[in-house]
């Protein structure tokens, strides 16, 4: 099939990538190509990218119409809190009216499967003994980023109802997994290990994250592609809640074991909170393993592992893996 990933040279999007031309699906991938994007060599026939900014709605239905995809797969987003604190209208802009323009094209073309990837983000924050997040949960976005992805959401639903699309939206915990631009908790936490530098630890480190690793993730994605299931919210999570202070304690601890160095636990520095940070985060998986029988596979233990030795091995050469 032909396969349109938006954000494809991003951390999800370019194992999204890498999934399909696995199962010989032809990809387009379309990514303006950020500070945050990967370097992709990607050498297949099966396989095309176009830079582009989805903002740019004429480019953007030039390449539509000559590809002429059977699925598409939005996984363009900007995805960082911080920045989205700093600078809040460029996160609007990007990740609701980019969504909206693929909405366009979409409902001119109401055979195309569209599977939204959004973030368990959108639903607030869960008190420590609350029941996890469901599809049925409210939405509650505190930050300028999760009211960008809530806001995307609602565009996705409101044009499948009333263009009678065919759509799916995912919402996903925390990934995490080699590849992943050194701005996000775990890496940030692994090079400060490497580079002997302070881990930065917001508050008094108890918010609690769901963790998965990114290629469970697009397991899940791939399944509900090809799923039966129409204008069906899926929520995608690792069943692994553990706080921020214990994560970096346990990269910290995995670290010390790989490098036969010690206690890199002196490092850990807590700092000011982030404004509007949610306390804890988790996802129901039920559901989606009652309808497609997906679970998370890889154990925390080990990809965390994997990750660590991952950028124990690339530190040097990050310059060469991401534009930025």
């Amino acid at each position: 099939m032909k396969i349109l990933i938006t954000g494809g040279s991003g951390f999800i999007g370019s194992y999204i990538v890498k999934k399909f031309l696995s199962k010989k699906h032809t990809v387009l991938n379309l990514d303006k190509l950020s500070t945050f994007s990967q370097k992709l060599n990607i050498k297949s026939k099966n396989y095309i990218f176009k830079k582009i900014d989805l903002l740019d709605k004429k480019k953007l239905m030039r390449i539509f119409n000559n590809f002429s995809p059977d699925i598409i797969i939005n996984a363009a987003a900007e995805s960082h809190v911080d920045r989205s604190i700093v600078s809040p209208s460029y996160f609007f802009e990007n990740n609701l009216i980019g969504t909206i323009n693929i909405l366009n094209l979409c409902k001119e073309r109401k055979k195309i499967k569209l599977i939204h990837i959004s973030t368990d983000e959108v639903f607030g924050s869960l008190k420590k003994n609350e029941k996890k997040f469901t599809s049925s949960s409210n939405y509650d976005p505190r930050s300028p980023y999760s009211a960008s992805k809530a806001a995307s959401d609602h565009a996705v639903r409101s044009y499948g109802e009333t263009y009678n699309l065919n759509f799916n939206i995912t919402n996903c915990s925390n990934n995490y997994g080699p590849f992943q631009y050194p701005e996000k908790l775990i890496p940030v936490v692994i090079l400060s290990c490497m580079n002997n530098t302070q881990i930065p630890v917001y508050g008094n480190g108890l918010n609690i994250r769901d963790w998965i690793h990114v290629s469970d993730h697009v397991e899940a994605i791939y399944e509900i592609c090809f799923s039966k299931f129409n204008r069906k919210t899926f929520l995608i999570g690792g069943n692994n809640e553990v706080s921020n202070i214990n994560i970096i304690k346990l990269i910290c601890k995995e670290f010390d074991k790989i490098n036969k160095s010690k206690n890199s636990k002196r490092l850990i520095r807590y700092v000011k909170d982030r404004a509007g940070h949610d306390f804890r985060y988790a996802i129901n998986n039920r559901e989606i393993y009652s309808k497609l029988k997906w679970r998370p596979k890889i154990k925390f233990h080990q990809g965390l592992r994997e990750t660590i030795l991952f950028y124990m091995k690339n530190h040097k050469n990050l310059k060469n893996i991401f534009i930025g």
